[in-house]
C-alpha cells in the first residue's frame, strides 16, 4: 500500500513538472501563452472584459510599449504591462514587433555583449527599444539612434531564458 502510493505521488510529480515545461497555446491562436507583443496605437483601452461593452480599466498611451500577452478571447488579448497592470485590449492594438523597456536608470549600452566593451549610450529607465538579438544573458536593442547591448536583467519584455538570432 505504502508502495502505491509513493508510485501515485512521484508519477503525480513528474507528470506536473511535465506539464511545467509544456508550453501552453493560445485558443485562438495557437501562439504561445504567455508572450511579449507592442502596442500599435499611440493610444488603446485595456478593458476589464474581452468586448467593448466591458468598463475602461486603463488607457496606454505610449506607442510601442511591450506588453505580455496572458489570455485569448475571441478578437480580444488579455495583456500586463511591467507594473503588472491591464486588461484586454483589441487584438488590432497590438504588434508582434518585440520591444523592451529599460528598467534602470542610465543603463549602460555596450558595443558587444560584454561588461568590458565601449560604451556607445546610457539610456534612463523607461525607454522603449526595439528588440533586435539576445543570448543567454544579454540582449541587443535600437533606440534613438543608438544600437548596443544590455544586460537581459535590465529589460522588461524579454524572458530569462529566451534566446533571439
Amino acid at each position: 500500500m505504502k508502495r502505491a502510493l509513493f508510485l501515485l505521488i512521484c508519477f503525480a510529480w513528474v507528470s506536473s513538472a511535465a506539464m511545467a515545461d509544456t508550453k501552453t497555446k493560445g485558443d485562438v491562436t495557437n501562439l504561445p501563452i504567455p508572450r511579449f507583443v507592442s502596442l500599435k496605437s499611440a493610444e488603446a483601452n485595456a478593458r476589464r472584459g474581452p468586448s467593448l461593452s466591458h468598463r475602461i480599466d486603463w488607457v496606454y498611451k505610449r506607442k510601442h510599449m511591450p506588453l505580455e500577452i496572458f489570455g485569448e478571447y475571441e478578437n480580444w488579448r488579455r495583456v500586463r504591462d511591467a507594473e503588472g497592470m491591464g486588461g484586454w485590449i483589441h487584438y488590432s492594438l497590438l504588434s508582434g514587433v518585440r520591444t523592451v523597456l529599460v528598467r534602470t536608470d542610465l543603463q549602460v549600452v555596450h558595443a558587444k555583449p560584454d561588461d568590458t566593451s565601449h560604451v556607445v549610450a546610457k539610456f534612463e529607465r523607461n525607454v522603449v527599444a526595439d528588440l533586435e538579438a539576445c543570448t543567454v544573458d544579454w540582449c541587443q536593442i535600437i533606440a534613438d539612434g543608438y544600437e548596443g547591448w544590455v544586460p537581459k536583467t535590465a529589460l522588461w519584455g524579454v524572458y530569462p531564458d529566451e534566446i533571439r538570432k
